[in-house]
């Protein structure tokens, strides 16, 4: 798998979270999960209340000043796999690697991953 490009790079960080947050919310409900869920997971990577979740889709942050409020899980570096055609591992730019983090975490609450795997509580 490739790395990312500056460009690329550049696209995540200007993208508004308020943008991909709906596509979310759809994600997970159409397999079965719930909005809560989905705030447990952001909660769990960010470590933002839901009051600092709708206040970032509020002003529309872009993911660069979501994650620059984040006071990320001591272990989201266990996230692995790929994702968008990125193994998450190897990606380089820190901005990019915590998006796809959570683009990660999404996709296995989508799945039917169990909770407790999904925080990583192992």
């Amino acid at each position: 798998m490739a790395t990312t490009t500056p460009e690329h790079d550049r696209r995540i960080a200007e993208m508004k979270f308020s943008s991909v947050y709906p596509h979310y919310v759809i994600k997970v409900e159409k397999k079965g999960r719930t909005k809560d869920e989905l705030h447990e997971v952001i909660r769990w990577l960010t470590g933002f209340t839901d009051d600092e979740i709708a206040g970032h889709i509020e002003r529309e942050s872009t993911f660069e000043q979501l994650f620059a409020d984040a006071r990320l899980h001591p272990n989201a570096e266990r996230i692995t796999g790929v994702i968008c055609g990125y193994r998450i591992e190897d990606i380089e730019t820190p901005l990019t690697k915590q998006t796809r983090w959570l683009d990660k975490l999404v996709d296995e609450l989508a799945r039917g991953r169990k909770m407790e795997k999904i925080l990583r509580a192992e």
